[in-house]
């Protein structure tokens, strides 16, 4: 067993390189958005660290939100710019453990991260008098704390177990990063029991979290039906709003790509699907939050005009 899995020392991304002729076009592509995802979740994180107004627990959130989105994309989109641009697709075992423990840890983070983040609109429009006392700062930072540890766990006990496992052959994966289920695919002999424990992990940390939103939003929508004012019942929707579309980008793709069988993975389809998840998701984040939030909107022209007095 040992010896096999010795065999196999890199790996070859597949990635895009069927599409020779649009390498320098995708490279354009892929680098605009990762610099736009990369400037405006820095734009979120420098508002709200600075803005006096975005002092609350939903900004605190919201920053941690950012930061994760800059790691998430960080992990596979520079390496895929390095490979449309080089062709040079190998990477080694241990790098190819780190990336998968990187995206996995972020990304296990956010399933966290959002579920607190439904807790904090739902404690602020369903208990709003002990709103202070349910989302103090000590409370914040405890809650931020669990997600980052989660997300560590999920990360090492993911990547732990997957590189464990024999790869005594093939070692081109049919993905433009190293992700669990084209990586499995990879793995000799029968891996039906690993498969169901690795299902089962990722069930625990999507969908738990996820329940825990569906249950927030429960509450929450049966306390704004039952605000008598049409003009409360407008500011308590548009202000989960944006945290809805949120989670069901999120979410949507994540129960798909990972609460599944290996049989039913395509390597024609899913790395698209990936592409989403990975690539367009951290950039539609603080899109979704400036454009819908009139708070995040209201501090950009505050800062605007502060720059432009500094100039004169």
């Amino acid at each position: 067993m040992s010896t096999n899995a010795s065999m196999v020392a890199e790996f070859i991304l597949v990635g895009f390189s069927h599409l020779a002729s649009l390498q320098g076009l995708l490279f354009s592509v892929f680098l605009t958005i990762y610099l736009l995802t990369v400037a405006g979740n820095l734009l979120i994180v420098l508002l709200v660290s600075t803005d006096a107004a975005l002092q609350t627990p939903m900004y605190f959130f919201l920053r941690m939100l950012s930061v994760l989105e800059i790691g998430y994309t960080s992990v596979t989109v520079p390496l895929l710019l390095h490979h449309l641009l080089t062709g040079r697709r190998r990477i080694p075992r241990s790098g190819c453990a780190l990336q998968m423990f990187f995206f996995l840890f972020f990304g296990a983070t956010e399933c966290c991260l959002l579920a607190a983040m439904a807790y904090d609109r739902y404690a602020a429009i369903c208990k709003p008098l002990r709103y202070p006392l349910l989302l103090s700062h000590r409370v914040c930072l405890q809650l931020a704390g669990v997600a980052w540890a989660c997300g560590a766990m999920v990360g090492l006990g993911h990547t732990s177990f997957m590189f464990s496992l024999p790869f005594c052959g093939p070692n081109a994966i049919p993905h433009f990063f190293c992700e669990i289920q084209p990586i499995l695919q990879l793995v000799c002999g029968d891996t039906s029991l690993n498969e169901l424990q690795i299902i089962l992990a990722a069930a625990l940390i999507i969908l738990c979290p996820f329940g825990l939103i569906l249950g927030s939003y429960g509450h929450i929508l049966a306390t704004i039906f039952r605000m008598p004012s049409t003009a409360g019942r407008s500011k308590a929707f548009s202000t989960c709003s944006s945290h809805l579309v949120v989670v069901s980008l999120f979410y949507g793709t994540a129960i798909f790509i990972y609460i599944r069988p290996k049989a039913s993975y395509d390597p024609a389809t899913d790395p698209l699907l990936s592409l989403f998840y990975a690539v367009v998701t951290p950039i539609l984040n603080p899109i979704i939050y400036s454009l819908r939030n009139t708070d995040v909107k209201a501090a950009l022209r505050r800062t605007l005009e502060k720059m432009r007095h500094a100039d004169t």
